[in-house]
C-alpha cells in the first residue's frame, strides 16, 4: 500500500493588492498522519516553510470559508469556486495565498483514494502515536523554555 500522496502545485503570493508574486508549493499527505496535510512553501530566497493542518479543513475550505486560529481557507469567489484563498497567521503576522481549486481537489481525491475521509482512525494505534506527537511538542517546549 502506498503511505503518502504528494503534488506541486503553484500559488500566488499576494504580498499586497499590487504586488503577488507565484511559488511552488508541495502538497503532502501521509499515512502516518493521517489527518493532516503539509504544505511546503518554497519562498525565493528564504528556506522552506511548512504547515500542517487538518486535511478536512483543506477540504471544507475549497468549498466555503472555514478555520480558527492560525489557519483560514476560503474560496476566493464564492459563486464560481475557480481559486481558494489561504490565510497563514502567526502572531500579528500572516501570509495570504491563491491558488486554483483544481488542483487542490486533484490532490485532495488522491488522499481520499489512500484513505477515505472518515476512515483515518481505521489506520494504526493512532492514540499511541498522537501521545508520541504530544510528548515531543512538550520536550520542545520545555527545551525551548
Amino acid at each position: 500500500m502506498r503511505e503518502s500522496v504528494q503534488a506541486e502545485v503553484m500559488m500566488s503570493f499576494l504580498v499586497s493588492e499590487e504586488l503577488s508574486f507565484r511559488i511552488p508549493v508541495e502538497l503532502r499527505y501521509e499515512t502516518c498522519d493521517p489527518y493532516a496535510v503539509r504544505l511546503t512553501f518554497h519562498l525565493p530566497g528564504d528556506a522552506p516553510v511548512t504547515w500542517a493542518f487538518g486535511r478536512e479543513l483543506l477540504i471544507d475550505g475549497v468549498g466555503r470559508p472555514c478555520g480558527d486560529g492560525d489557519v483560514h481557507i476560503a474560496p476566493a469567489d464564492p459563486d464560481t469556486f475557480g481559486e481558494v484563498l489561504i490565510r497563514l497567521q502567526v502572531g500579528s503576522d500572516h501570509a495570504l495565498f491563491r491558488v486554483g481549486t483544481a488542483p487542490l481537489v486533484a490532490f485532495l481525491d488522491r488522499t481520499d483514494k489512500l484513505v477515505p475521509l472518515g476512515q483515518e482512525r481505521s489506520l494504526a494505534d493512532f492514540d499511541t502515536l498522537l501521545d508520541e506527537a504530544l510528548d515531543r511538542i512538550l520536550a520542545e517546549e520545555q527545551s525551548a523554555g
